[in-house]
């Protein structure tokens, strides 16, 4: 986990200027997305263990919608533009052709919200309802 004090969209921030990648869905469980990261060190990870809503210029898709799964896949090979995570809002991942936002409904969350990890120096963090950018959900 990031040591000291947590501050909102520090590490998350860190993906600005990386390609997302890859998209994985596992098991119809959970979304991964990849990050190219720093060179010398593997892929930057974040594990969505809700379903992230899908930003695009022309609307939002949400997993239940037909094409969700397309308008994920499209998000790839694309730059972080900017990140933002904060309480009320969660956090939003904005890239060169549309958005990954996550912020779900407190119903939909069984215990973790997301996970990210991958960094070099070994950073880490963990949302959870109730906790960080997520306060709302308590």
């Amino acid at each position: 986990m990031v040591t000291g004090t947590y501050v909102p969209n520090e590490l998350l921030s860190r993906l600005v200027g990386d390609r997302m990648y890859s998209v994985e869905f596992v098991l119809n469980a959970y979304v991964q997305l990849r990050f190219d990261g720093r060179p010398g060190s593997g892929p930057v990870t974040l594990n969505c263990y809700v379903w992230p809503v899908v930003q695009t210029a022309d609307r939002l898709w949400h997993e239940q919608d037909l094409g969700y799964a397309d308008s994920v896949r499209r998000l790839t090979p694309c730059a972080v533009t900017s990140t933002c995570e904060s309480t009320g809002a969660g956090i939003r991942i904005d890239l060169d052709t549309g958005a990954i936002v996550i912020h779900p409904e407190k119903d939909d969350v069984y215990v973790e919200i997301a996970e990210f990890r991958g960094f070099h120096d070994e950073a880490w963090m963990v949302w959870r309802p109730g906790e960080d950018s997520f306060e709302d959900l308590a």
